[in-house]
């Protein structure tokens, strides 16, 4: 039987029980909830293993219920499902934390693809004490900001400014790299999974985010440099 947890917050009955359905016809056991108040509260009682949040909810958005979530969980997987196509929407949700996003309407099967990812990601991530991978370091320094890996932070001119999970495992496979250059399928396939079902776009926002955090001046960066046709190089300063 499958344990896995999901949490469908939607406000739309229709596409709620579409999605209910959907999944437990997977063998997912599925809560739903109708509203972003809903959300939190069932997120609360504990043991879910991803989330579905709509954007557009009543009482509290999307934004919001990610942003109370991200608070308390740091890891739990969380995909955004939005109508709208605006790529404003899907870079506020990446830097709440969001692993990904799906845009209505969507097929099944893509939907499924994306859940099997993150959950597989999740999963890998959980149970990860790499054989050829070194302890977490407590601290290290990436461009002029100070890191902090395990309290998912850095430091830049005396300023405490929180990363999103997906952040640090950025940042993290730009320090091991240093000086080389990574094409962007690369580094797609090393922090979301070499089964991740999306496009090269979503990292760039990521990296966009991620500049303004740890560029003195994210419009002329000098620690996550493009090249241009190719990927990014992370220049050690």
């Amino acid at each position: 039987m499958n344990e896995t947890r999901i949490l469908v917050a939607e406000d739309d009955t229709n596409i709620r029980t579409g999605l209910v359905d959907t999944l437990e016809s997977e063998g997912f056991q599925v809560v739903e909830a109708c509203d972003g108040n809903e959300a939190v509260k069932a997120f609360q009682n504990g043991g879910f293993d991803l989330l579905l949040l709509d954007i557009m909810m009543p009482e509290k958005s999307g934004y919001d219920v990610c942003r109370e979530i991200r608070a308390i969980d740091k890891q739990v997987p969380i995909i955004m499902v939005t109508a709208k196509s605006e790529e404003i929407d899907t870079v506020v949700g990446l830097e709440l934390g969001a692993d990904d996003y799906v845009t209505k309407p969507f097929g099944v099967h893509e939907l499924l693809a994306r859940i099997s990812a993150v959950l597989r990601r999740s999963r890998q991530c959980a149970g990860s004490e790499k054989p050829d991978r070194p302890e977490t370091p407590e601290r290290f320094c990436f461009g002029c900001c100070e890191v902090y890996p395990r309290r998912y932070t850095l430091v830049r001119d005396g300023k405490e400014i929180e990363l999103s999970p997906k952040e640090m495992q950025l940042i993290c496979c730009l320090r091991d790299h240093p000086g080389e250059v990574l094409g962007r399928d690369e580094i797609l396939n090393r922090v979301w999974g070499v089964d991740y079902y999306g496009t090269t776009r979503t990292l760039d926002q990521h990296i966009a985010k991620l500049r303004k955090k740890v560029e003195v001046n994210p419009s002329h960066p000098s620690t996550i440099v493009t090249v241009h046709g190719v990927g990014y190089r992370y220049i050690c300063q």
